[in-house]
């Protein structure tokens, strides 16, 4: 006696979930209602979801910009710029970044900033390491994370370059101190930006104005 096995078309699995959609129509919600209050229950409720936990793993990617990605920022360009400041090297680059001039503009100094910019864009939001999400972006279309992981990364090169005493050795020039920290901030900026991404989503609250009003609000 033969069996044959056959499955109902209700046992096929569903779908993946897409929480893109989702977050889409909430926005579009948040734009119908028209009372303040339930305008702000819709708000609220998509900042409950993006803490969801295991929301991350069905993105795929990053969306929350924590505190504890600072400090994980903070630690990647110490890593990164340590080795750089040990280095007379930093001292014949810079003064090459600073001397090669046209109509009086450092051009080389220039393309070194862009450049370190670039680099650090394309790090978190171009490459395969992490899918990065922008979300409430500072004046609507400047990245938080990008911001963070660059100042970040700048302030801790300045920061370092004066407490070693190698920022104004020799008696620089005012261009020539810049670019010194622009030398180490090129490597501050990538172990930033690697120390930030790689261990994923970070736990904690999102640093977001809404956020921030939401946790004042709840602990008074």
């Amino acid at each position: 006696m033969s069996r044959t096995n056959s499955r109902p078309e209700s046992d096929d699995p569903p779908s993946a979930p897409d929480v893109d959609r989702l977050f889409e129509e909430l926005e579009e919600l948040e734009g119908l209602v028209d009372d303040p209050a339930e305008r702000e229950q819709v708000r609220r409720t998509m900042r409950v979801a993006r803490r969801i936990p295991g929301l991350n793993a069905l993105e795929g990617g990053i969306g929350k910009y924590t505190v504890r990605d600072v400090a994980e920022a903070f630690v990647g360009s110490i890593l990164l710029a340590l080795p750089m400041l040990v280095e007379d090297g930093v001292f014949v680059i810079a003064e090459h970044l600073a001397a090669s001039t046209v109509s009086g503009v450092p051009i080389f100094l220039v393309a070194n900033v862009l450049f370190i910019v670039l680099l650090t864009t394309g790090l978190i939001y171009w490459t395969d390491i992490r899918e990065v999400s922008v979300t409430n972006p500072i004046f609507g279309f400047v990245p938080r994370r990008l911001i963070g992981v660059l100042g970040i990364s700048f302030v801790t090169a300045a920061g370092l370059m004066v407490v070693w005493g190698r920022l104004f050795a020799d008696d620089p020039s005012t261009a020539e101190a810049f670019a010194r920290i622009t030398v180490v901030w090129a490597a501050g900026a990538f172990g930033a930006a690697l120390g930030d991404i790689l261990p994923g989503e970070s736990d904690g609250y999102d640093v977001t104005i809404d956020t921030i009003d939401e946790i004042v609000g709840s602990e008074r």
